[in-house]
């Protein structure tokens, strides 16, 4: 059972999404409005806020960016929005994951299962107490911080994710299907989601896809991560 706020201004898909999640045996709360989001999240405990995006006070990819600042629970993003672009910016801004509508039942539930499933994990599970040395990366996975050559590295809770995870494998190609099942806990998915988790991580390592050090994409084989080369000396 999970506590969800529904976030849907259209009366008819609230009161269908509402009538799901309460007989799925789920807690559900629901408003109208961005505001009102905000003010649900400031004050309750949720496990997961679906939010859609065309809310007559505020954009959905607002609210979201506000929600963000106050909270880092998991957040579905419902639109009739199929935009690649704008799918892109709203995974970049902090969505969990995102379903165009119209969708059934089932693939929210399946959406939900998965996102309740990483956080789960990711809360109750005690990670390994040893730290993960790639370089000059430093990975702890008990205290969930990570150091580039003694500096604090500001991650989201999926980035350090993926990091940990491929730091555990260095040198090691990892093929996307087992990012997804390991990090995101999906069997399927867009590589779209990986791609940019992994155009956050090397913005903060200091290098680019066409200029990498830690973070290497073998095009259609996976990825992995390994110490730099060093410089030669002149």
């Amino acid at each position: 059972m999970a506590s969800v706020l529904v976030v849907e201004d259209d009366q008819f898909v609230r009161s269908a999404l509402i009538r799901h999640l309460t007989e799925a045996a789920h807690t559900v709360r629901s408003v109208g409005t961005a505001l009102e989001a905000l003010r649900e999240v400031a004050h309750f405990r949720f496990d997961v806020v679906i939010l859609d995006l065309g809310l007559p006070d505020l954009d959905g990819s607002e609210a979201l960016k506000m929600l963000r600042g106050i909270t880092d629970v998991p957040v579905i993003i419902a639109t009739a929005r199929d935009d690649e672009a704008e799918i892109v910016r709203l995974l970049n801004d902090g969505a969990d994951d995102y379903l165009t509508k119209p969708f059934s039942v089932e693939h929210l539930s399946a959406r939900m299962a998965a996102v309740l499933r990483r956080t789960r994990t990711t809360a109750g599970e005690a990670p390994p107490s040893n730290v993960l040395q790639v370089g000059g990366l430093s990975i702890d996975p008990l205290r969930r911080q990570a150091e580039l050559d003694g500096a604090r590295l500001d991650l989201t809770r999926r980035e350090f994710d993926l990091l940990a995870f491929l730091a555990g494998r260095p040198g090691v190609v990892v093929p996307r299907k087992e990012l997804l099942a390991e990090v995101w806990q999906q069997s399927y998915g867009d590589d779209q989601t990986i791609d940019v988790h992994l155009s956050w991580l090397r913005r903060k390592l200091g290098e680019t896809a066409a200029r990498p050090r830690y973070l290497h994409t073998l095009r259609g084989v996976g990825v992995k991560l390994e110490p730099p080369v060093p410089e030669p000396q002149l």
